[in-house]
C-alpha cells in the first residue's frame, strides 16, 4: 500500500483490481475522497490507496524512464540530462545516491519508482515520466 500523501500525478504504481496487479500511471488525485485515478493498459479507474502498491526501482525501470547506464569503478551510474543516480550494481539498489547540480541526496535503502519521480521533480522541477 502507498500512502495517499506520497502520490503525485505522473507517478508509476501497481494497481490491484480483483486480485490482478497492473502497472499504471497516476492521472488524478481526489483529495476529498482519497481516491487515485490510475491509467493502465486496459483503462482509467479510480482506486483507494490500499489497492495501490509501489514499483521497485530496478535497472529495467530506469532504462524505461530514459536513463542511460554507465558501468565503471564497481558501481553503476544512470544519467538523464544533468540528473545522476549511482548504485552499487545493476542488481543492488539498497544504497542510492542521486544528484542534480549542487543538490545531492543519499539513501541507505531502496527507493520505489514513484519516490524517485517525486525526488526528481523536487530537484529539477521537471516530471520524470516514461
Amino acid at each position: 500500500m502507498i500512502k495517499f500523501s506520497d502520490l503525485q500525478p505522473g507517478d508509476i504504481v501497481m494497481a490491484e483490481y480483483e486480485g490482478d496487479r497492473m502497472e499504471g500511471i497516476v492521472k488524478e488525485l481526489n483529495r476529498e475522497d482519497k481516491e487515485v485515478c490510475v491509467e493502465t493498459d486496459v483503462q482509467q479507474y479510480w482506486f483507494t490507496p490500499e489497492h495501490l502498491f509501489p514499483v521497485p526501482l530496478t535497472d529495467e525501470q530506469l532504462v524505461k524512464l530514459g536513463f542511460q547506464r554507465e558501468d565503471g569503478d564497481g558501481r553503476v551510474k544512470y544519467m538523464k540530462g544533468a540528473f545522476r543516480i549511482v548504485v552499487p550494481s545493476r542488481d543492488n539498489f539498497s544504497d542510492i545516491e542521486i544528484w542534480y547540480r549542487e543538490d545531492r541526496r543519499h539513501f541507505n535503502h531502496a527507493l520505489f519508482v514513484h519516490e524517485l519521480q517525486n525526488h526528481h521533480y523536487s530537484m529539477t522541477q521537471v516530471e520524470l515520466n516514461v
